[in-house]
C-alpha cells in the first residue's frame, strides 16, 4: 500500500546520504531516517517514518522475488546499484514486527592499494602462489574496500583465474589480465560451503570468501589454501591474535591440534583494521598486520598464541609487523585521535601506555 503523506523516495533518501558523504542510512519506525558520517549516526530533517512508510520505502528497492524470500524469511542481505548515485549493500530486517532497513554505501571506484593507508607489505602477498590472508575487523571497518583492492591488483597485474564468493556481491570487477567470476549467495550458488567445494573444480588460482561465518566453511578454506590457491578472507576480530584464537576455537577440542597445524602451514597473515573518527575530520585507519614466518608459524602449532604479540614487537624492520599500539601512538602523534581514545581502544594496554610516555618525552626533550 503507498503512503501518499510520504514526500520523498528512496533514491532521493540515498542521494542524501552520497551527497553528505555519509556511509550508512537507517529506515525504522518512530524515527525519522538516519544517517552515519564519520561514526556519527544523525537524524535528517524529517518526520518520523510509520510502519507503512518503511516497508514502502524498503520494498521499493526489491524485485518481486526478493519481496517473497524477505516475507518467508524476515531476513534479506542484496546489494543494488541507483543509476547517477551509486551502489549499495543492504540488509533488510523486521523489528518489532516492522520492516526495517539497513544501506550502506560502496565506493563507485576500486581503489588501488596505494590510495588506502595499508602496509605496504599487501601488494607483495597478492603474488603468492598459495596460503590463506585474512582480512579482519568490525562492521564498518573497510574489509570490503580492502579486498576488493587485493582482488583490483592481481585482476592488472597477474593472469590468473580469480572466484569470489560473496553474500552480497559488492564490487563489480571487470576482467583486467586476469579473470573474475563473481558468485552470489543465493542468486549463483546455495551457500558458501558448496561453493567453496565447487570452486576448486573450476580451475583457480585465487578464492576470495566473503566471510568466515562456520566451522565448515573455515575448514574448506583452509583445505583450498592449502592445495594451492591463494585465498582471502574475512572474519570478524578485532586483534590479529584474536582472529587465530576464533578459528581454533570454532572445532570442537579434538580437532584443534589439527587445525592448529593446517593453519600453521597455509596462513600468510592477517590484516586487522578499524576506522576511527578523526580530530581533523573523516574517519583515519588503526592496522595490526601480522604476518607468518616460521616463527609465528610455530607458536600456532605448539598451542602458544600468548606468545604471538611478544613476537610481533621484535625485529620489526626485517619481517615488517605492525602492533596495533604502533598504529595508534602514531595517530596519537599525528593528532587525529587522544590519548584517551587510543587507550580505550588497546588491547594491550600497558604496552601503550609506556610507547605513549616514550612518544612525549621524545616530543618535549
Amino acid at each position: 500500500m503507498i503512503d501518499e503523506n510520504l514526500n520523498y523516495t528512496m533514491s532521493q533518501l540515498l542521494k542524501s546520504l552520497v551527497d553528505q558523504k555519509g556511509s550508512d542510512l537507517h529506515i525504522s519506525p518512530d524515527s525519522p531516517p538516519r544517517v552515519r558520517i564519520d561514526g556519527k549516526l544523525l537524524p535528517l530533517e524529517v518526520p518520523n517514518l510509520t510502519k507503512e512508510q518503511t516497508k514502502q520505502l524498503c520494498y521499493s528497492i526489491l524485485t518481486e522475488t526478493q519481496k517473497k524470500e524477505f516475507e518467508e524469511t524476515k531476513e534479506l542481505n542484496l546489494a543494488f546499484s541507483m543509476k547517477s548515485i551509486g551502489r549499495f549493500r543492504a540488509n533488510i530486517y523486521n523489528q518489532k514486527n516492522a520492516v526495517n532497513g539497513a544501506f550502506r554505501l560502496i565506493a563507485s571506484k576500486i581503489l588501488d592499494l596505494k590510495d588506502l593507508d595499508v602496509p605496504k607489505q599487501l601488494k607483495e602477498i597478492c603474488y603468492f602462489n598459495k596460503g590463506l590472508f585474512l582480512v579482519c575487523g568490525q562492521t564498518g571497518s573497510g574489509k570490503s574496500t580492502t579486498l576488493a583492492a587485493l582482488i583490483n591488483e592481481i585482476n592488472k597485474n597477474r593472469h590468473a583465474h580469480i572466484i569470489t564468493i560473496e553474500d552480497p556481491i559488492e564490487y563489480i570487477h571487470k576482467h583486467g589480465n586476469s579473470m573474475v567470476n563473481q558468485r552470489e549467495i543465493g542468486e549463483d550458488t546455495d551457500n558458501i560451503r558448496n561453493a567453496l567445494l565447487s570452486s576448486l573444480r573450476q580451475d583457480p588460482d585465487v578464492i576470495m570468501v566473503g566471510e568466515l561465518r562456520d566451522t565448515e566453511t573455515i575448514a574448506r578454506t583452509i583445505t583450498a589454501a592449502e592445495t594451492g590457491h591463494l585465498v582471502f578472507a574475512t572474519l570478524h576480530s578485532n586483534s590479529c591474535i584474536g582472529a587465530i584464537t576464533r578459528i581454533i576455537d570454532a572445532f570442537p577440542p579434538h580437532q584443534q591440534n589439527q587445525i592448529r597445524t593446517q593453519l600453521s602451514f597455509s596462513l600468510i597473515g592477517i590484516l586487522t583494521q578499524n576506522l576511527l573518527p578523526s580530530k581533523k575530520g573523516g574517519r583515519i585507519l588503526v592496522k595490526e598486520l601480522l604476518l607468518a614466518d616460521v616463527g609465528i608459524r610455530a607458536m600456532i602449532r605448539e598451542n602458544k598464541i600468548q606468545t604471538i604479540y611478544s613476537a610481533m614487537q621484535v625485529g620489526q624492520e626485517k619481517t615488517g609487523m605492525i602492533t596495533q599500539n604502533q598504529s595508534l601512538v602514531e595517530l596519537v602523534k599525528k593528532r587525529h585521535i587522544s590519548q584517551k581514545t587510543a587507550l580505550e581502544l588497546a588491547h594491550e594496554k600497558n604496552d601503550l601506555e609506556r610507547m605513549l610516555e616514550k612518544m612525549m618525552l621524545e616530543l618535549y626533550s
